[in-house]
């Protein structure tokens, strides 16, 4: 059933790719003007143009247009059957074309500089605000589409488990639904209507904190494309199979479930909320880690299945028989290790006491591009690498250039990001066009933030490369067909399934429930008590 899907996620993912090799170009640039180098065309004003551009670029448009053409190809793959409404998702498709042209004709023409996260009182043209809504329109049909072809296959296939790359799809499309809730609201009833003018005043802590609803768990909407290639196809890339078909159900449950009621603790140094809420949500946030840890054992425990299947012995001997010349072999190990540091600094991030030492710092920009632009998107590269030949019926032109992207991707990481995580403790503040090297107090910090300008050259030259790569398999002549896509099965494969390992029901109540806890007072204190409100700020 790939045909029916292949015109829908070649055309999303090439918007995606496309404009993520703009945002590299645009990253590049912001680190070099940072540096005491000297960059050119560097002012306050192109460099927080760039830094929007890059931030709405990598955040919404390659994560949103990646991760719905992944999911209408994973509808077709798994399921085996026709995506339902392909109709409306080409009218998705171009909802969201039409929404990022008009946010980044704003965003260029300067009248939208606000970086990407929504805290007013700075607020930027309303066509800003109505392009990203039309994104997140088109992402709403996908999350549709989703959801309706997995109760479709249910109905044909009564009793049978759902197959663990569409779970995880169906679950990332709802923890989405979840997710927008937040962002939405702040953007329908304060930030558009203060753009278009009807506000002069705004709360403050309010869109702060419907923000902060969507802030966090965005990051598990950009992250489980990754944990699907983690558990359905690294294991069948390796030779091997999957250690556990329920953790990997469990681990998709439990990113919906507790990914969502945490985002306050990106409001500690905030004054709104009591210290009784924040700690509620800190440990809330620790929740999260628990979803990944079995990601780590299940992973491992497959990639060693899979090596003492190729002759590995002796407690380690399987790691040196596992097939690292694989794209998706190697983009899983090294992921892996981008997750370790990452998720390290995450812990720091979310713990109530040591947040205070690295908010606002470099260290926040370290973890984040950890997790996201390190774990997340070399894990888009090894998706892209595994499906483009089925897409286009021709196999690459070179699988050491893949490689050698891929490496140049995680080298080029760790370059950038271990310097950042220094620097933050040091008190590095983010979120400024420029550092005053003449300055003794920070005229150390020159050479590290050379060598992270360093690290982001050699992240550009990976994502030319990714994209040389990509095109290479629309330039050669049409090969053999290709075989069909194989998912990775489980050691015991599932017979039969519990409803709450085969549906959404029952975790969406859990969802409801934990909203409710965690930020039914925190929202409805603004309603009560009427806090102050700040003037509004338009930068058009």
């Amino acid at each position: 059933m790939l045909h029916n899907a292949r015109g829908l996620t070649l055309a999303h993912m090439w918007v995606a790719f496309a404009t993520f090799a703009l945002a590299a170009v645009l990253g590049a640039w912001q680190m070099w003007a940072r540096t005491p180098l000297g960059a050119p065309f560097h002012t306050p004003d192109n460099y927080f143009t760039s830094v929007t551009a890059h931030g709405v670029i990598m955040a919404y448009v390659l994560t949103t247009f990646f991760i719905m053409g992944f999911g209408y190809y994973v509808g077709a793959t798994a399921l085996d059957r026709p995506i339902p409404g392909k109709t409306w998702a080409w009218v998705g498709y171009a909802l969201a074309v039409i929404g990022t042209v008009m946010a980044a004709i704003t965003i260029l023409s300067g009248r939208a500089s606000v970086l990407y996260t929504f805290y007013p009182p700075l607020v930027a043209s309303p066509f800003f605000y109505i392009g990203l809504v039309l994104v997140v329109a088109g992402s709403w049909i996908w999350c549709v589409i989703m959801i309706v072809a997995m109760l479709q296959w249910k109905r044909a296939q009564p009793g049978e488990p759902v197959p663990l790359a569409m779970f995880a799809t169906v679950a990332n499309a709802v923890l989405w639904l979840w997710t927008t809730v937040g962002v939405s609201a702040e953007l329908v009833f304060q930030v558009i209507p203060a753009a278009l003018g009807f506000n002069q005043m705004m709360d403050v802590g309010l869109s702060r904190t419907l923000f902060s609803w969507t802030l966090h768990a965005i990051v598990y909407f950009w992250l489980i494309p990754s944990y699907i290639a983690f558990y359905t196809m690294a294991p069948q890339a390796a030779g091997g199979r999957l250690y556990s078909d329920t953790m990997g159900r469990l681990t998709f449950i439990l990113f919906l479930i507790y990914s969502l009621p945490v985002g306050l603790h990106h409001l500690f140094m905030d004054p709104e909320h009591s210290t009784g809420f924040k700690f509620l949500q800190a440990t809330l946030t620790a929740l999260v880690a628990v979803p990944t840890l079995l990601t780590g054992f299940t992973i491992t425990a497959s990639f060693e299945i899979a090596g003492r299947l190729r002759g590995g012995r002796g407690w380690f001997g399987w790691i040196g028989a596992l097939p690292w010349e694989r794209p998706m072999v190697l983009a899983t190990g090294l992921a892996f290790v981008m997750l370790f540091w990452g998720g390290g600094g995450g812990l720091v991030n979310m713990s109530f006491g040591m947040n205070a030492l690295i908010h606002n710092t470099s260290w926040v920009t370290a973890h984040f591009h950890l997790i996201f632009g390190g774990t997340a998107v070399i894990m888009y590269f090894a998706i892209a690498y595994a499906i483009w030949p089925r897409l286009t019926g021709r196999p690459a032109l070179s699988v050491s250039h893949q490689r050698l992207q891929l490496w140049l991707w995680f080298i080029g990481m760790m370059v950038m990001t271990l310097p950042w995580h220094w620097l933050g403790l040091q008190g590095q503040w983010r979120r400024v066009a420029q550092f005053d090297y003449t300055n003794p107090i920070i005229a150390s910090w020159g050479p590290w933030v050379i060598v992270s300008f360093l690290g982001g050259l050699i992240l550009l030259a990976s994502a030319f490369l990714f994209i040389w790569n990509l095109a290479s398999f629309h330039r050669r002549e049409a090969a053999v067909p290709m075989p069909a896509m194989r998912y990775a099965l489980a050691v015991h494969p599932p017979g039969r399934l519990p409803a709450a390992l085969n549906g959404f029901a029952l975790w969406n109540v859990f969802v409801l429930v934990l909203m409710v806890i965690a930020y039914g007072y925190p929202i409805a204190q603004f309603f009560i008590l009427q806090p102050p409100e700040a003037v509004v700020h338009r930068v058009d």
